[in-house]
């Protein structure tokens, strides 16, 4: 395998041969902050300054001062990504396909972009995080604005070939047994895993913002809030929901208890669904709240001195730009550009949610309310009859005729902001570092190269592939000539294992087989993909269960 993930650092020189660089040797240090603004186009980062310097909130961004270089981000086989393969690959070293989390993609010669070996198809592959909690006994943590499950932390702590299966994610998130998961998700979590959570000492809170702000505990957390995706920032009650500057401090608060360290992963995860929708205004606060967590992961880490930090999108979305055809272009004044959109009190999305519930004789008087926007009498009818078009991907509201749509197209009609897509786009996005002894990457980087830099800044003593190779190894491998059989219990694969009178049952996405019926723990999550019949555990479970 140490074959394999060499020919991808020779591909990054390759593919991109004005590659940035950072010092040969990188100081490790005890903390890693890797902080992801999901799908955030360059526009929109310069949008949400302008925005702060017209409201009078600020002349800059917090991370301003950390601005180092830019990042290709792309799949195995495409070079415009999608979520789940590119912050994978930020995680393992490996570009992935459409879909992949932490898993080797299935090779396509006629369209990939980085060689592939056809053999590898389908193997889990070492996170960063795991690495760090397994190799060094450090903390680790997720801080989302998104279901727990989604691709971003899922390509951190889970592996799958298909980011949509949270049947399958959920589990092996709360089996790795993370110190700190704060998001969304509520609707997610199952009887087995509140189960694990009181066998190792999670504390588990669900949609109770008063409690989460009066932990004082020093051990694991979960914090959900809501059935699935947090409220966007601009229309969040701060009394039900802490934002994600909250969330981030009371992680750096826990994680930091642990003498050996910590690595924490904090995503700004609905600039992306507001990106998706065309939503301008959701687009900018979104990631000024962003913004404000970095205020607080950068307040930490000159603080602390031992930690450093990441900063980077896992790719663009929206074409989103500060003036678009129709409007006054270099004659447009701050107030042209920023004027209106600083009036819109709630986003597309919480605008919707009130005017689903309004009587259509008042919907002019709502509507106004929020975006100091008079209706004409043709827009309130298409508002009305776009009312039951429900849509339930996030990614495909500004394709279709629903109401969030429709909302969004009147307020942009009176911005100068400018969309050229309602999915992701290729371009470059920006990267922001600090480390204290100043080892940071600049210039332009490929995607590859940021997990080349997290894993000399952890200063792992064992390298992510034979770290995938010691824990993800094949069943047939590891159990040749036992008596083993795989079915599917409860919706679950179920590896069962015979020797010497004893049993050791396995099931896939889980941390704790049963020896006889007593829970033997792993220390790393099993996973099984059907699409090759194979279970991926460790390369020593027979030992670890005394068999």
């Amino acid at each position: 395998m140490k074959r394999f993930f060499a020919v991808f650092s020779l591909a990054a020189v390759m593919f991109f041969p004005l590659y940035g660089q950072y010092p040969e040797t990188v100081k490790p240090v005890k903390n890693v902050i890797v902080m992801i603004p999901d799908g955030t186009s360059i526009g929109v980062v310069s949008a949400a300054r302008w925005y702060k310097k017209y409201n009078k909130t600020g002349s800059g961004l917090n991370l301003d001062p950390y601005m180092c270089g830019s990042v290709s981000s792309f799949c195995s086989n495409a070079p415009i990504g999608d979520s789940a393969p590119t912050t994978s690959c930020y995680m393992t070293g490996v570009p992935q396909q459409a879909g992949n989390v932490a898993t080797y993609p299935v090779a396509s010669p006629e369209k990939d972009l980085v060689p592939l070996d056809a053999t590898m198809a389908y193997q889990p592959l070492v996170t960063v995080l795991e690495a760090a909690r397994i190799l060094q006994g450090k903390s680790t943590g997720l801080v989302v604005t998104c279901e727990f499950p989604h691709a971003t932390p899922a390509d951190c702590s889970a592996h799958y070939y298909n980011r949509g299966n949270y049947n399958y994610i959920a589990p092996q998130i709360a089996y790795n047994n993370l110190d700190v998961v704060f998001g969304g998700g509520n609707s997610i979590v199952t009887d087995d895993m509140k189960a694990h959570f009181k066998s190792n000492g999670t504390t588990l809170i669900q949609n109770d913002a008063e409690a989460f702000r009066n932990y004082r505990g020093y051990g694991k957390l979960w914090a959900l809030f809501g059935a699935m995706n947090l409220p966007f920032d601009l229309d969040r009650d701060p009394a039900k929901v802490p934002s994600l500057e909250e969330m981030t401090r009371k992680a750096l608060e826990i994680l930091s208890n642990n003498k050996n360290g910590f690595f924490l992963m904090v995503e700004g995860s609905e600039i992306d669904h507001a990106a998706h929708a065309n939503d301008a205004v959701g687009c900018i606060t979104e990631f000024i709240a962003f913004d404000n967590a970095v205020g607080a992961v950068m307040e930490f880490a000159r603080k602390n001195g031992e930690t450093a930090v990441i900063i980077l999108p896992d790719h663009g979305n929206s074409g989103f730009t500060i003036g678009r055809r129709g409007c006054g272009g270099s004659q447009s004044s701050l107030e042209d550009l920023f004027g209106q959109v600083s009036q819109y009190k709630k986003t597309a999305s919480g605008i919707e949610s009130i005017l689903k519930v309004t009587p259509p004789d008042q919907i002019k008087t709502v509507f106004k309310q929020y975006t100091r926007i008079d209706l004409t009498d043709e827009e309130v009818k298409t508002i009305l009859e776009s009312k039951d078009y429900a849509i339930g991907d996030y990614t495909q509201v500004s394709n279709n005729r629903n109401m969030r749509y429709s909302i969004i197209e009147i307020m942009n009609v009176h911005t100068c902001f400018g969309f050229t897509s309602g999915s992701h786009t290729a371009e470059e996005v920006f990267l922001a570092a600090w480390h204290p002894s100043g080892d940071r990457p600049t210039g332009h980087v490929a995607n590859m190269q940021i997990n080349e830099y997290l894993c000399k800044a952890m200063g792992f003593k064992i390298s992510l592939p034979d770290l995938t190779r010691k824990i993800f190894a094949k069943h047939a491998d590891v159990l040749a000539g036992l008596k083993y059989g795989i079915a599917v219990k409860d919706n679950f694969p179920v590896l069962t294992v015979e020797k010497g009178g004893k049993t050791l049952s396995v099931r896939a996405f889980s941390s704790v087989a049963y020896l006889n019926g007593k829970p033997v723990d792993l220390g790393s999550v099993t996973v099984y993909v059907d699409k090759n019949e194979t279970f991926y555990l460790p390369d020593d479970i027979l030992k670890k269960a005394g068999l």
